[in-house]
Order: structure tokens, then sequence, then C-alpha cells
């Protein structure tokens, strides 16, 4: 097991924004099955670029180009499943050789979050965001233990699972965790309105289910409307009962049209920061970005944090 700096919730955090949306941006090409996983393969300093000017802008955590990997998603493109365990390495060493390039430009304390999608994510066919999978209990923990053993023996100083949009899944993915008892990690939920998440059980109950967890250090919510964020603060702490912190990263306010296969709607910076204050203050004790925000948004929420010093 490799020893691991706890990240500590003690004090605000600010979370990194999108990776897979913002290597889009710069040119990088996602379109295949493995989403952001593929630009590992072409271009790995581009996802370092990203990383950096994530933690230029200030936040404290930095997550890995791992969420849509996994041995299931490389079978079915042909690819030995070797490969899969190989880039959720990679992208673990990629990340810290960033926030050691970083420690030249600032003493700040930053941590590395190895992030997982959900199996709807391994499947390429939206199901993360209705949660309806015809797969197993069983099958379901077998495949998150999978990718969890592998990043048990990196550096990754914790697990964000992400986009999670079951209570089921939730449920599975605490069972693989027990299996690695030294590693701890936070889980996010994707949530269809203000008090549900994805698949339709309301937040505040999947929140209890993880309360209990030693290893659970954070419930969050991410890939969610921002507008629908400060109630869900309210349900997630309803449900944790106190026992865990709540963090946040939603989309920039921009909409996914999968019939035109095109973002519509705008994204406002100083609408998010506005809002970012809203959440913290609500009881978020960290937010951060998902689908289309960048670094700019990311600065615009350290700007907006209570207490925060600017980023150096």
């Amino acid at each position: 097991m490799t020893p691991r700096d706890q990240l500590d919730f003690s004090a605000l955090r600010v979370l990194d924004g999108a990776l897979a949306t913002e290597l889009e941006r710069r040119g990088c090409d996602i379109s295949g099955p493995l989403w952001s996983a593929h630009v590992l393969d072409s271009a790995p300093n581009a996802i370092a670029a990203v990383q950096l000017d994530y933690l230029r802008a200030g936040a404290d955590c930095i997550a890995t180009a791992s969420y849509q990997v996994s041995a299931h998603g490389y079978r079915e493109l042909g690819r030995d499943p070797i490969e899969a365990e190989r880039a959720l390495r990679q992208s673990v060493r990629i990340a810290q050789q960033v926030r050691e390039e970083y420690t030249h430009e600032s003493p700040r304390r930053t941590w590395i979050a190895a992030s997982l999608g959900p199996w709807g994510a391994a499947l390429h066919n939206g199901a993360e965001y209705h949660g309806r999978y015809d797969i197993g209990f069983e099958p379901l923990v077998a495949f998150h233990a999978e990718r969890i053993a592998v990043l048990a023996d990196t550096a990754a100083d914790l697990i964000a699972f992400e986009t999670i949009p079951s209570i089921e899944e939730a449920r599975a993915i605490l069972l693989a965790l027990a299996r690695t008892p030294d590693l701890s990690a936070w889980l996010s939920f994707t949530c269809r309105d203000a008090l549900r998440v994805a698949h339709g059980e309301p937040l505040a109950e999947c929140a209890a289910v993880l309360s209990s967890s030693p290893q659970i250090v954070a419930i969050g919510i991410n890939c969610t409307p921002p507008g629908l964020i400060t109630t869900l603060i309210a349900e997630a702490r309803r449900g944790a009962g106190g026992q865990k912190p709540v963090i946040v990263y939603p989309n920039s306010g921009e909409t996914w049209n999968p019939r035109t296969r095109a973002w519509e709607g705008r994204s406002d910076i100083a609408a998010f920061s506005e809002l970012a204050r809203e959440w913290y203050a609500a009881g978020a004790q960290a937010v951060g970005g998902c689908c289309r925000t960048g670094p700019a948004h990311i600065a615009a929420v350290r700007a907006a944090a209570p207490s925060l010093p600017v980023a150096s």
C-alpha cells in the first residue's frame, strides 16, 4: 500500500474543473468510447497542461484522466485489458509530475484524486445519467473492485467516484472499496432534480448510506446543473447527519443536446462565482466544476471562497 496524504477538509477547499471538455476545447479528440482516456495515448502532455493550469488557478486537488478507463472498455475495443491497468497507473503518474512541477512555483499543499466513473460510463451510451443498468449487483462490485485494486498501488491520495447515478451503485462501491480498507474516497452523485439522484432515489437517502463508511471522506454532487446545487447541498447534509463534508462540482450551466451533439446555452463565469459563494455559505466544504468549466471558473471559485487566499 502506497502511503497517502489525507485530503484535509477541515478548511474550505477548491476542486479543479472539467478535464475532458477542457481538453476538447484545446483541440484534443475525445470523441471515442474512452473519452478523455484517449488523450493518455495521443497527447499526455495536454493532460498535464490542463492540470497545471488548474493548480495555478487555485485548485487544491486535481483529478486524473482515468474516469473512462476500465478493462471492460479496453476489451470492447479489442485492446488487451492489461492496457487499462497501465492507463490507470499512467494517469496518476502524470498528475504526480504536475504536482511536482507546481511545487517549484508554490508551496501550497495539493492532492491527487484518481477519477473513476460509474458502470454507465464504461458503456459510453449515457447510462450514467439514468442508472438503469443491465448488470447484477455482484458483477457491479467486481467492476469497481478491479480498478480500485490497481489504484491502491499508486500515489493517488484518494479515489473520486464520480457521476454515480444510483444508491445501488453507491452500495456496490462501498463493498468494493472495503476490500482495500486503507484507501479513502469521495463519492459524488449526478442528480436529476433538486432532491433526487439520476436513478430517482432521494439524495438524502444516498448520503445516509455513505455516512457510516470510515473510507468515505466526503459526499459530492457533480455533473448537475448549477441552479440545483444549493438545495442539493441541504439534502446531502441532512442525509449525512453532519458525519461527512459535502462537496460540489456542477456543470458550467451549459447543457448537452444529444440530438445535435452540441453544447447549448452559455457559461457565465461571474454568475458561477456568485453561486460558488452561495454554495460555500450553504455548507459546501469544497467547490469545483464539471463539464464545460475551465481554469477561469476555478480562479473565480477561489476568489469567491471566504477566508481563502488567492492562489500563489
